[in-house]
Order: C-alpha cells, then sequence, then structure tokens
C-alpha cells in the first residue's frame, strides 16, 4: 500500500451501503466491536463472497474475521505498527517507517478496510475448526518470518494446498489479494482498481451509519 500509484487512484464512489454480513456468512468474533462495524462490508463485496463460498470443496467454509474498519480505529492500528517498528529500527527515518509500516497495515487515508472494500477471511471444515494456513490470521511480517505472504515459500504443504482453495475460490468471484498477507482480499478500492486497472475505485471511505 505504500505504492504511490495506490494513493493517485481516483475514487468515483458508487454510493453501495455497507451491509451486515451476520446470518449469511460463518463469522468468526476474535475482532468484534460493540457497534458490530467489523461484520459490515459493502453489498457487492459480501455478494463476491457468498459466490466465492458456493466454488469451494464440500466440507469446507468462508471464516469472516474483518471487514470494515472505522477510520480513527484503522488510524489507531497504523500507528500502533509504526511504533513498533520505530523501536525495533531506530535508525529508521519517518519515510522508511511509513513505507515498512504500509506493507501490513494500509495507511488509514486509503484503507480498503475502512471504504467496506476489504475483508479478512481464512477457512474452516464442516466442523469449524480452522485449516492450516501457515500462520495465524493477522500474523505480522516480523512474527511469521514472513510466512504472512501469500506466496511463502517456508509454509508447508498442507498449509500451501489450504491458500491455493482460497485464492481459487477468492479470485473466482473476483476479489484480491494483497500480497503480504494471505488472508486480506478486496474488491472496489482503490488497490484493486490499480491492480485491474480500472480508472477509480468504487468505493471510498465511509462512515457506518
Amino acid at each position: 500500500m505504500s505504492d504511490p500509484r495506490v494513493a493517485a487512484i481516483p475514487v468515483a464512489d458508487c454510493g453501495e451501503p455497507l451491509v451486515d454480513v451476520r446470518g449469511t456468512l460463518l463469522v468468526d468474533g476474535r475482532r468484534a466491536d460493540t457497534t458490530g462495524a467489523y461484520a459490515h462490508l459493502r453489498r457487492g463485496v459480501l455478494d463476491r463472497l457468498g459466490h466465492a463460498q458456493s466454488v469451494l470443496p464440500d466440507g469446507l467454509r468462508l471464516f469472516y474475521v474483518e471487514g470494515y474498519r472505522p477510520p480513527d480505529l484503522q488510524r489507531r492500528y497504523f500507528e500502533e505498527y509504526a511504533d513498533e517498528l520505530r523501536e525495533a529500527n531506530p535508525a529508521w527515518t519517518q519515510d522508511q517507517i511509513h513505507q515498512a509500516a504500509s506493507r501490513y497495515v494500509s495507511p488509514p487515508e486509503i484503507a480498503p478496510h475502512s471504504a467496506g472494500a476489504a475483508v479478512d477471511v481464512t477457512l474452516v471444515d464442516a466442523d469449524g475448526a480452522e485449516l492450516d494456513m501457515g500462520t495465524r490470521v493477522n500474523a505480522s511480517p516480523e512474527e511469521s518470518a514472513g510466512a504472512c505472504y501469500t506466496d511463502a515459500a517456508s509454509i508447508g504443504p498442507q498449509a500451501r494446498t489450504n491458500r491455493a482453495l482460497l485464492i481459487t475460490a477468492l479470485s473466482t468471484a473476483g476479489l484480491i489479494n494483497y500480497g503480504t498477507e494471505w488472508w486480506h482480499w478486496s474488491y472496489g478500492d482503490r488497490y484493486w482498481a490499480l491492480m485491474t486497472n480500472q480508472p477509480a475505485a468504487l468505493y471510498g471511505a465511509r462512515t457506518l451509519p
């Protein structure tokens, strides 16, 4: 997300509403908040997740972790991670800190989560047990030694197979992955527009009513 081409993409918000995914998808509570904001997405993103669910092999389900993130919360996540990097790398400049932080947490001004365009998601089996994906959801590059990267070579064969199942289902539905986070997928945001050669993003930052 540190690529200046992402920030340069204009936003032509289509006005699509944020909708509650609970009752449509299997939702995890690890990112739950008192307002239920985490369980909201733009309608078009939810529709595409429903399609992805339909093409998964029998016995597997998407496990929704987090979608919409209020801008203030996104800013806090970004600043906290930047502080961690600053403490671990005291010789880095502010630009280096911002660029490194942006690889893992989107800057608030362009964050797809704050547009309701991004979802953090994994897979579970018929018993509700999470599949081996090589790392936990939201593992940082430092914590996972880079295994959080979607194409990481360090993960085992079962995790690689499971990631391939997730990639196939979500890609078929028109979502794109952010390559430093195997669990992060989006549609309609600035990063999606850049990666799919669209003239503008469909979704900009929103405040949940």
